[in-house]
């Protein structure tokens, strides 16, 4: 199960894997203290790194910058074709194709006849709830999408008045949000932006609050999972979209509310990103005022914003700050059995992994990315952080855990059985 396959050491030139981690930083928009402060070393010892003056690094080492730069490919950072192993993006899924086909299509001329409104509203709401409630959860949307996006581009173009056009453009703004969670961590970002920014801008055209909160949601996303260079745009739209929602809050309904501190909690974790610690939980504390607003069975139905996910956003934020300890002390508060979405949950076993994992306990790390396999295979499958730590632990000196962890990275793809 070795990564190097029992061949020679990738790393064996340090100076060159110094230039490759260089370049990476660089790229990422980081400088050195930043890196270093996330890797938890001093500048001093990284510039060594980067040098060629440290001794060749072990996997524990070459893992954490490649978390830390948001390393796509190992073979990236290291330099060796042989050490292909994708963390950020995940597999391209069989129905990418077909989804990408639709949302290119612009036909001029279409003989394809609008559905009724309530038609297509039943039917976005059923994907919704398909996405939430599956284990493999893009072939359950995958398969939905193509002709989704076609009617709802259908239902836009045929409207006959301004009302009906921007009902048409909220569910058309809908679908590209489906789309997203589709596309996002598969091989081809320019899809992905293209989804973001044709989704925020039917959002606009439909003039509809809540839509436009969970397109200026997803947008943000876009511009952080980006990186460092990203952040400030990702707070722009972010910032932009709570104080357009804010009027609205004394007596907004749960929808409005709910994506009110969804856009307030992502303030948050972009900060953490940043390593702003008070920033970061001073926009958590007021996501958390707002989910306290909400009915205690509340789930909004895109972002799965919520009293009973503000114990997971709190356990984000923590290992976002790289606090091993406060990350551990923050899972064992939350309760990841009350969310009711599958990718959700699998998502914060994800995050708990990433926190226990921080703190020096990685049988526990590596229980919770079991837990997250089983909640939703194709959640940890496309998840960098899960593949990282499953691709260290299976080259641990202790066998028990070797094997654990070798087995689920056989499950998820990423070593050969």
């Amino acid at each position: 199960m070795s990564l190097n396959g029992g061949g020679p050491d990738p790393y064996a030139d340090p100076l060159k894997f110094g230039q490759r981690v260089q370049i990476l930083r660089e790229r990422r928009g980081m400088t050195q203290t930043q890196v270093a402060d996330l890797l938890g070393i001093s500048p001093h010892t990284y510039r060594k790194i980067e040098n060629g003056q440290q001794k060749a690094p072990g996997l524990e080492t070459v893992l954490r910058i490649a978390e830390v730069l948001r390393v796509r490919d190992l073979a990236d950072l290291t330099g060796r074709p042989d050490t292909h192993v994708d963390l950020f993006v995940g597999p391209g899924h069989p129905r990418l194709a077909a989804v990408k086909a639709a949302i290119d299509a612009f036909p001029l001329t279409t003989n394809v006849e609008p559905p009724p409104v309530a038609h297509l509203e039943a039917r976005l709401h059923a994907a919704w709830k398909a996405r939430h409630a599956s284990k493999n959860h893009r072939e359950a949307i995958g398969r939905l999408l193509p002709d989704l996006i076609r009617d709802a581009q259908a239902l836009v173009r045929y409207a006959d008045s301004a009302v009906e056009r921007r009902q048409a453009q909220a569910l058309l703004a809908q679908t590209y949000s489906l789309s997203q969670f589709f596309i996002a961590y598969q091989p081809d970002s320019s899809l992905l932006w293209r989804v973001a920014e044709r989704g925020m801008v039917a959002a606009q055209e439909s003039e509809d609050p809540h839509t436009i909160g969970v397109a200026a949601w997803l947008l943000a996303q876009a511009h952080r999972d980006s990186g460092p260079r990203h952040y400030d745009a990702a707070d722009a739209v972010n910032l932009e979209a709570v104080r357009y929602l804010e009027p609205l809050l004394p007596d907004a309904d749960d929808d409005i509310l709910a994506i009110a501190g969804a856009l307030e909690f992502e303030l948050g974790y972009t900060a953490a990103r940043r390593q702003e610690t008070g920033t970061a939980w001073r926009h958590w504390d007021k996501a958390n005022d707002m989910a306290a607003r909400l009915p205690a069975d509340y789930y909004h139905p895109v972002t799965s914003f919520s009293r009973a996910v503000m114990g997971a956003h709190a356990v984000t934020v923590a290992v976002e700050l790289r606090q091993g300890g406060e990350s551990v002390r923050q899972a064992t508060r939350a309760d990841g059995n009350v969310i009711k979405s599958r990718p959700r949950r699998a998502r914060h076993r994800i995050e708990e992994a990433r926190g226990y994992h921080l703190d020096n306990q990685p049988d526990v790390a590596v229980a919770a990315l079991e837990k997250a396999f089983e909640a939703a295979p194709e959640t940890i499958r496309y998840n960098g952080y899960a593949k990282a730590i499953l691709l260290e632990e299976a080259e641990s000196t202790q066998a028990p855990r070797r094997r654990r962890a070798a087995e689920l990275a056989g499950k998820i793809g990423i070593l050969a059985a």
